[in-house]
């Protein structure tokens, strides 16, 4: 971890210390603000939304408070780090609580599979369902081990700023069995389908189909043992609002209700933004967190963008799926439901077809059930209890009509809870809303509303992903799902961490008066 002089050491007044913008106000954003302020830098975010998070902002809506997107914190030291930035404790402002089992998993036969950190616990599971696969399970998870550590050193926290890069990465990629999918290394080791279905469903959370996602991302599994899931109290949106205090401290200023028009590019390099009001903001460096196929796309000009990411590149562009997620009060409590809760359908690789290939609402669903009140009952009246539950839907590059299926596509998970799960659900919900593609398009403004940005094939993936240092443009950066290292609350902390690597200190900038040369370095 790099941490800067304070700015007051640098020799210079303070107010022509470099200014840094950046557009958006997501968690990858807000890491970014964190990290530039601390390295000296005047730090504006810009974010069209009326407060911080983007798609983990919360909301609060007749009394019950709701976490927008991310629930599951599984690398707490990545926020810590944050905070340490600043010379503080994130726990004296943001609690987290450790959650174990990390989620139930419901298969569509009635078997349930309860994740844990507790190994023996979870064995035993694995001989319950199928007892000839646990020395597989065992070799799965030491091999999970192990591309953890092959992922957190040499993919996770480095710049592919060339094809150089990428082979030297290449022995690692090997290592991983990258060339398998998710799905494929999982079956390599168990045969029951619902142990395999329990090794691979993780990258539906990051985009990703389980039966095209390279291998690498088999970590997950490993990524919660090792470090634990966790639940910070008032929502994953309290770590977005603790985020954007620790900027506010920095001096850094935050604007909301701010929609960017076009990032403003002089002889080659970036410098500064213009809103949709027409007001311009100049900036040393930009750094964007919206979508990378927006920013690339929509904000940029194509004749500054011809070495990668050109609107023929974009429109070839393979597109992560979307989400349904319902967002629902009741007026009372189902205390025996788990903080987390993964209900199967009964079909696996053809639903995943459905979604990703076909891109064709399917009648039957998997669903993700999530219920924070049974950690912080703060979080809805007394007596009541908050959920939202999420179904992996196509993206808009579909034919399904979001306006006419949505109200169906509830009724139907609705009735499926109710039978399954939450007895007595009809009648008893007290607040609703209803988050579709359409909403993943134009509130999100991501292309065809994917949920995730790029799908994270291998194809588009570690350099062959947007990077955090523009290719194209000088004093332009990249962070969020978008980008490399991809979707997920640790994969976007770390695009922010990449930065450090990338952008170089305000002191430097400004001793060598704010030039740039390609690549992020200073003349």
């Amino acid at each position: 971890m790099t941490i800067a002089p304070n700015p007051q050491q640098f020799s210079v007044d303070a107010d022509f210390r470099p200014h840094a913008v950046i557009i958006g106000a997501g968690f990858g954003g807000l890491a970014a603000a964190v990290r530039l302020g601390a390295r000296g830098y005047r730090v504006t975010v810009v974010d069209r939304l009326n407060g911080p998070g983007g798609r983990g902002r919360g909301f609060q809506q007749d009394g019950f408070t709701f976490d927008a997107g991310p629930t599951i914190v599984t690398a707490p030291h990545t926020f810590e780090e944050l905070w340490g930035l600043c010379g503080k404790r994130m726990s004296d402002h943001v609690p987290l609580a450790p959650v174990d089992p990390f989620y139930r998993i419901m298969f569509a036969d009635g078997s349930t599979f309860e994740a844990s950190q507790d190994t023996e616990a979870v064995r035993a599971q694995v001989a319950k369902l199928s007892p000839g696969d646990l020395a597989g399970w065992d070799r799965f998870m030491a091999r999970s081990e192990s591309n953890l550590r092959e992922v957190y050193e040499r993919i996770q926290h480095v710049p592919f700023r060339s094809i150089w890069d990428m082979s030297i990465a290449m022995g690692g990629l090997a290592r991983l069995e990258a060339y398998h999918s998710v799905y494929g290394l999982a079956a390599r080791f168990v045969k029951d389908e619902r142990l395999r279905q329990v090794l691979s469903f993780h990258p539906l959370f990051i985009g990703g189909n389980p039966f095209a996602v390279s291998a690498f991302y088999s970590v997950i599994p490993q990524l919660e043992k090792t470090w634990g899931v966790h639940f910070a109290m008032g929502g994953t949106s309290k770590l977005a609002d603790g985020l954007a205090d620790l900027i506010r401290e920095q001096g850094g200023v935050l604007r909301f209700r701010q929609d960017v028009r076009e990032i403003m590019v002089e002889g080659g390099r970036a410098t500064g933004i213009r809103l949709t009001s027409g007001e311009t903001i100049d900036a040393d460096i930009v750094v964007s967190n919206a979508d990378s196929a927006f920013t690339y796309g929509r904000l940029l000009p194509a004749h500054v963008r011809r070495r990668r990411w050109s609107d023929r590149k974009l429109e070839r562009a393979r597109y992560s799926m979307s989400l349904f997620i319902w967002y629902f009060g009741t007026d009372r409590q189902w205390p025996e439901v788990q903080p987390h809760t993964i209900l199967m359908g009964p079909r696996y690789k053809e639903l995943i077809k459905d979604i990703f290939e076909r891109k064709v609402l399917a009648s039957d669903f998997s669903l993700y059930l999530y219920r924070p009140t049974a950690m912080d009952p703060s979080m809805a009246p007394k007596g009541c209890d908050s959920f939202y539950v999420l179904s992996p839907v196509p993206n808009l590059q579909g034919d399904t009509d979001w306006t006419a299926a949505a109200e169906p596509y509830r009724r139907a998970i609705e009735d499926s809870l109710a039978t399954k799960l939450l007895p007595g659900l009809k009648g008893s919900v007290a607040t609703s809303r209803v988050v579709t593609p359409l909403h993943f398009r134009d509130t999100l403004l991501s292309p065809h509303g994917a949920g995730f940005g790029l799908e994270p094939v291998m194809s588009q993936s570690a350099y062959f992903r947007p990077q955090s240092c523009s290719e194209d443009i000088d004093g332009l950066y990249l962070v969020g799902a978008g980008t490399h290292p991809g979707a997920g609350l640790p994969a976007v902390l770390a695009s922010a961490t990449i930065l450090d690597k990338v952008v170089p200190d305000a002191g430097q900038l400004a001793r060598n008066g704010h030039q740039f040369l390609r690549g992020g370095g200073v003349f």
